[in-house]
């Protein structure tokens, strides 16, 4: 909590923290001060001079017994954490996930992404400048990647891109700017019902993004069809419908989604279910589409249970899509 730091083209920029929402102050609170409230407190003073963070940090500290609240501060209260430029809160709740994975595995299949599997999408579609999208950006760590890929190369990212993400689920869209604010950038990230892909495109961003990194929810059934056709985005028309009249599997959907965003020199790398290399029917013919566009670059497998066998998931792919 002492401070935050950006490195734009490797000088580092130090935002100092209100006194009382520094460690040193909260750690030395006096034994019968009420550690929650003071955090808190600590939690407020943040957002007051963070515009980018009002209202989304957590204010339940007084939920933590004291000596349990100060032991989590004492662990927290290392130099170390302030010398790692990466995804960091990414990392630790993909931790708690592979811990508690019982609890979360029936979630819409959410999960948070490797830093390797980023790392290659982003050295794949090589952002520089430009729009940025993430329509299920979670932690943000596809930002924070695409900003150390910038930086590394001495650009500046908030200078060369403009960040857009989209999260349903609020609570990780919180993580994400947070994440965002840990790292010194800047985003536009929306959550919620307005956020869901399948039938907003939050950001007004169809055909205009330079590019689009993604590793969505994968297989999710249930999605209304008239709803999803009413919003747009499917160059290649709609996957299967149900007698429900519901796209019973929303992979080559988010496909869809992806390609129709790219302007005409976009690219695009995403995550998604090996089982979308050979489904059948309409998901055929929308594979069939795609692959005559000519704009298909590559195709990666990914090893069986990668994801730390975090909710026991199948192989999956990876590919690049470019339109130029």
């Amino acid at each position: 909590m002492i401070s935050w730091k950006w490195i734009p083209n490797g000088i580092s920029i130090y935002y100092c923290l209100p006194e009382k929402a520094r460690y040193d102050y909260l750690l030395n609170l006096p034994d019968d001060a009420d550690c929650g409230k003071a955090v808190n407190e600590a939690m407020e003073l943040i957002e007051a001079e963070s515009t980018q963070l009002k209202g989304i940090l957590p204010k339940t500290y007084t939920s933590f017994r004291n000596d349990l609240l100060k032991e989590l501060l004492r662990i927290f209260n290392n130099s170390a954490l302030n010398e790692i430029n990466d995804d960091i809160l990414g990392r630790i709740y993909e931790y708690f996930l592979n811990k508690f994975a019982s609890a979360i595995a029936s979630d819409d299949g959410v999960f948070f992404t490797p830093k390797s599997l980023v790392k290659m999408i982003v050295n794949i579609i090589e952002p520089t400048q430009g729009i940025v999208l993430d329509p299920a950006c979670g932690s943000g760590g596809m930002f924070v990647s695409s900003s150390d890929f910038v930086n590394s190369e001495g650009i500046n990212a908030n200078s060369a891109m403009t960040f857009y993400g989209q999260e349903k689920v609020e609570f990780n869209a919180k993580l994400c700017i947070m994440n965002m604010a840990v790292h010194g950038l800047n985003a536009k990230i929306k959550s919620g019902d307005e956020a869901n892909s399948f039938y907003h495109d939050a950001h007004n961003l169809e055909g205009r993004c330079d590019y689009v990194m993604a590793n969505p929810p994968f297989n999710v059934d249930k999605v209304k069809a008239e709803s999803t056709q009413n919003a747009g985005r499917l160059p290649f028309g709609l996957p299967g419908v149900n007698q429900k009249k519901e796209v019973s599997n929303a992979n080559y959907l988010w496909i869809s989604y992806f390609y129709a965003y790219l302007n005409d020199t976009g690219r695009a790398g995403f995550v998604m279910a090996a089982s979308a290399t050979d489904s059948g029917n309409k998901d055929r013919e929308i594979r069939k589409q795609l692959i005559q566009t000519g704009h298909v670059d590559c195709l990666m497998s990914v090893a069986n249970q990668f994801y730390h066998g975090l909710l026991g998931k199948m192989e999956e792919i990876m590919l690049g899509i470019g339109q130029d």
